[in-house]
């Protein structure tokens, strides 16, 4: 398999949307940088010629509002490289054309930032024990809001006697989405995935622990590249293997995004994606007595008339509701720090002025 030695950034995913984000870099000597591997001591970067241990510049640290700033796998970056020492400094995180994040887990309201700078997201679950099409609605806000494209990989076709039927359920929520059955320990269907792959693509695998994504790389690659552990006999489940987000470069061009599985998936998004996971309500909306309607006790309403003559999943609207409430709980919760923020700004400037006014 190649290394990150001598290719061209293009390969990478460079082209005129960071070319123009990274001009004013340039002129000061900097050179530009995909960010590969994130460490407890730092990161690896790619400018090349070379793969580079970089520490992330004070000033990042600084002026960002959030760790959601701070530079992640991925991200296309300005580096001082420091070649006698064989290190360099990320001096800036350059514009991010697409952001798959969610909330922090926990009680933290931060955002977590999860893949960046992809064209497309494999949502990877299994036909064994993982898949759960609630969640995968879930995943599916969340994938859209991001910008990139989604893709649900359904793996461990060979342990599932008809994958079809679970083929049927992601059509029915989400028929603009493609879908693909895949057994990644036998290599069926993997040469569908590759479909997605190639010279600039940039793809991100994400999904729950155990459904065998690193296994998929694998089986792209040809090769042992990701570690993984044997599935357990007793569910089909494969044990977590994969502990920190790595972009791998691919034999044809292009690069993979393997991420850690995830256990929580709490909603960090916009409008945006929830109304494309969920078109099929939005379009029943259109015809609610009241333009505002919240399709819970109005009169008139399109969509609980729908529930009631069986055209729409009365699972579905219950998920709905539950991920259209974290959403606006987390509007609330943005909007309570801003005021915050603004009396803070306020009661800076009143001091100000009355230091002044002692002068």
């Amino acid at each position: 398999m190649r290394g990150f030695d001598l290719i061209d950034l293009r390969e990478l995913g460079w082209n005129e949307f960071f070319e123009k984000s990274f001009e004013p870099y340039r002129a000061k000597g900097l050179r530009a940088a995909r960010v590969v591997r994130e460490h407890r001591k730092g990161y690896l970067v790619c400018t090349g010629d070379s793969d580079v241990e970089a520490e992330m510049a004070g000033k990042i640290a600084y002026r960002a509002k959030s760790k959601a700033e701070y530079p992640t796998v991925g991200d296309w970056v300005a580096v001082r490289e420091l070649r006698d020492e064989g290190r360099a400094f990320i001096e800036a995180v350059l514009e991010r054309k697409s952001k798959f994040s969610r909330k922090s887990a926990g009680l933290s309201e931060d955002e977590q930032v999860v893949a960046v700078n992809i064209d497309t997201v494999f949502l990877v679950t299994d036909a064994w024990q993982d898949f759960n099409i609630r969640r995968l609605e879930r995943y599916l806000v969340l994938g859209w809001d991001s910008g990139a494209r989604p893709v649900v990989v359904i793996n461990k076709s060979d342990l599932c006697e008809d994958t079809g039927k679970y083929v049927e359920q992601v059509r029915e929520i989400a028929p603009e989405v493609d879908v693909r059955c895949v057994s990644a320990i036998e290599g069926d269907g993997i040469a569908g995935l590759k479909e997605y792959m190639g010279s600039g693509e940039t793809v991100a695998m994400l999904g729950s622990s155990g459904v065998g994504k690193s296994t998929i790389i694998n089986a792209i690659l040809g090769m042992e590249r990701q570690e993984v552990k044997d599935v357990r006999a007793e569910d089909g489940r494969g044990r977590h293997t994969t502990t920190h987000r790595e972009l791998i470069v691919l034999p044809e061009g292009g690069a993979v995004i393997d991420n850690p599985g995830m256990r929580e998936l709490h909603m960090r998004t916009d409008e945006r994606g929830l109304g494309r996971a969920f078109d099929d309500i939005q379009e029943i909306a259109e015809e609610c007595k009241f333009r505002d309607c919240m399709h819970e006790n109005e009169p008139g309403c399109a969509v609980k008339a729908a529930v009631e003559e069986g055209r729409l999943d009365e699972e579905r609207l219950a998920n709905f509701f539950r991920l259209r409430e974290e959403l606006e709980l987390w509007e609330r919760r943005d909007s309570e720090k801003l005021s915050r923020g603004q009396v803070r700004k306020r009661i800076k400037h009143q001091a100000r002025r009355a230091r002044r006014r002692k002068r």
